[in-house]
């Protein structure tokens, strides 16, 4: 059962949610937040196997509350919910540890995939997706090259093989794992295996904090 806290400050939205989530078999809501600070209290409390965050909220807005929960150690996952094209904070919820983006008018399938997605350690917005995100935001991103190691020199690159370097180089240009596997001439099994050591090794929640690793270490550049 994946147990999930909704964190929005629309009532109305916060209900919706609340009835679509429990008219499902394998999910159940355990609270409702409305806003960041309530959604940091109650996570923490509760222990939530994912918290459906919305990032515009009164006080403590949910980018904060995200890197807040995140940091606590625990291990909630956060689905934030935006108006994706049009919200600049997007790029900070990723920075700050969100597993995935919806769209609040996304198809009630979209968001229950997205929850169940989320809560099993995937990623909810396509790797495609991703690039074009990070790639929008990329003005974020240290901008001195003097201060930036090389990919070489980053401590949390020096445990992965060449191969694993070359998958997560890919990971970071958005490619897919059946993509990977073409490319690179490798059974799909194999390149999933490759993504989950990646992952272990260098600390990444999941494959969206492994495309901002790609980035963050130069491995892949802005287009």
């Amino acid at each position: 059962m994946t147990t999930v806290l909704i964190a929005d400050d629309q009532p109305l939205q916060r209900f919706g949610s609340r009835m679509l989530l429990e008219s499902q078999d394998d999910m159940t809501v355990v609270g409702e937040a409305a806003n960041g600070s309530e959604a940091v209290r109650m996570s923490a409390r509760l222990h939530p196997d994912v918290v459906l965050m919305d990032i515009r909220m009164p006080g403590l807005d949910g980018i904060e509350a995200t890197r807040r929960i995140i940091a606590a150690g625990d291990r909630t996952r956060i689905l934030i919910v935006t108006t994706f094209d049009l919200d600049e904070y997007a790029y900070a919820g990723l920075r700050a540890g969100a597993s995935g983006f919806l769209v609040k008018d996304a198809q009630p399938e979209e968001l229950l995939s997205g929850i169940r997605a989320v809560a099993t350690g995937d990623a909810v917005v396509a790797p495609s997706l991703t690039r074009r995100l990070l790639d929008a935001y990329a003005h974020h991103l240290p901008s001195n090259p003097a201060a930036e190691p090389a990919p070489e020199a980053d401590p949390r690159l020096t445990s992965l093989t060449d191969r694993e370097r070359e998958i997560l180089t890919a990971i970071g240009k958005g490619w897919t794992n059946t993509e990977i596997a073409t490319r690179l001439h490798l059974a799909e099994s194999t390149v999933k295996t490759h993504v989950g050591r990646i992952l272990a090794k260098t600390g990444s929640r999941d494959r969206i904090q492994a495309v901002i690793l790609a980035y963050d270490t130069k491995l892949v550049h802005p287009s």
